[in-house]
């Protein structure tokens, strides 16, 4: 969910009004109402010397801002993701060890004869077989220990190429949740400024945050599925030697064939609801997320660009301040907001569709906190700071300079 801030600009015409919003994974979201779409950054280049109108920046210009923000935040950071969502699986009961683990361990009494399937095992694992070159490992070393463990199996046990998992379905998010919140936002803002006026009038300062938390929750139950396959991709792995790890689509034909094989009323429609499992956990970790974020990076952002020259500050002094500021923001906003990211994944990956479809978050966070206590509520928490912070900073420093420089561009013009 996000919380969405009107914001005038002053190298922004009169009347036009910017759109900004964050989701909890550290993603941006930003639209100038009836111009275009883009990422963060709604501030930065009113503390810079600008003499060109903004309005030359088109839907173009700001959707390519936007876009190299979010693959390149994307491609860099979803290590990080794979290994928070695999710490946070692990311990909500997902086993990680080889199918033929159990049994090969025990096959070991065999003797260094014996041809054994290659498992991948650690080079400290314990090792036999012909000529020495077969593994044999006991289910302990599938087991991750912390962030740096998790990414190091990966790349040994399911290639390099893994630490990737689900780019393409967050990627695939971007588009259509954008294109769903702005035009709801703008509908939903207008409506509710026009009503304030006439009912509530000291009201209408709140009503962006109101119109921006309506159009966010109505785009993240649109495109939701597409986030439920992308956290089972990243927290299962595939069991067979060779075989292709499933897509988006056939992940979430694997979820429903779950509830239909459970269902004795046929033809219902009911089972598909499990396709928006977790979708309230999800709602409410982004809600204080952007909270904090905001409120975190927006002073110290101003600060930052004054402390490297302010109106005069370059585009590197632009690129650092944001940066850090957003490092910093993301990361407080990722720990405050840990045990609610924990809710969301392990209700996402709950095989029972029974069970799915009853528990709650608020169930789901006592459950957690009655096997691991406070250490369960923020499993992972290593990655998902590690993740976050890198991600705001990369997006919203990448996208101010994107600005910076089209802006500079059309002002020479």
């Amino acid at each position: 969910m996000v919380d969405s801030e009107r914001i005038q600009n002053q190298w922004m015409p009169s009347g036009q009004t910017l759109v900004a919003g964050m989701d909890g994974q550290g993603s941006f979201l930003l639209g100038c109402a009836g111009t275009g779409i883009g990422r963060d950054g709604e501030e930065s280049c009113s503390l810079m010397k600008q003499t060109a109108d903004d309005s030359k920046l088109g839907v173009g210009e700001r959707a390519f801002s936007a876009a190299g923000a979010a693959f390149l935040s994307a491609i860099i950071v979803n290590p990080l993701d794979v290994a928070k969502t695999r710490l946070q699986a692990q311990a909500a009961g997902v086993n990680y060890s080889h199918p033929l683990g159990n049994m090969t361990y025990r096959m070991a009494n065999f003797g260094p004869n014996m041809l054994f399937a290659d498992l991948r095992c650690s080079p400290s694992c314990t090792r036999a077989g012909i000529q020495g070159t077969v593994s044999i490992c006991p289910p302990e070393c599938f087991r991750y220990k912390g962030a740096l463990d998790v990414l190091c199996k990966i790349v040994q046990q399911e290639g390099f190429a893994r630490l990737w998992r689900g780019t393409n379905a967050g990627l695939a998010l971007a588009v259509p949740t954008v294109g769903i919140y702005l035009p709801c936002y703008d509908i939903l803002r207008n409506w509710l400024e026009e009503f304030a006026a006439k009912n509530v009038p000291s009201s209408i300062p709140y009503v962006p945050l109101v119109a921006g938390s309506l159009a966010r929750s109505l785009a993240c139950a649109t495109c939701y599925p597409i986030e439920l396959a992308r956290t089972r991709m990243q927290a299962f792995k595939e069991t067979q030697i060779g075989r292709k790890p499933p897509g988006v689509f056939q992940t979430l034909l694997g979820v429903v064939s779950q509830v239909k094989s459970t269902n004795t009323q046929q033809n219902s429609l009911q089972g598909y609801r499990v396709l928006w499992t977790g979708m309230g956990s999800q709602l409410a970790r982004d809600v204080p997320f952007s909270a904090i974020c905001w409120s975190t990076l927006e002073p110290m952002r101003r600060k930052l660009v004054n402390l490297v020259g302010g109106d005069e500050a370059n585009a590197m002094g632009v690129l650092g301040a944001n940066f850090s500021a957003g490092f910093v923001a993301g990361s407080l906003s990722a720990g405050a907001t840990c045990p609610l990211d924990v809710a969301k994944t392990r209700r996402q990956i709950e095989r029972d569709p029974a069970r799915a479809l009853k528990m709650t978050t608020r169930q789901t966070l006592m459950e957690v906190w009655r096997e691991g206590g406070l250490k369960g509520l923020f499993t992972g928490l290593g990655p998902r700071v590690g993740r976050a912070g890198p991600s705001v900073g990369i997006v919203v420093s990448f996208y101010e300079v994107v600005k910076y420089v089209l802006h500079n561009h059309y002002a020479t013009c």
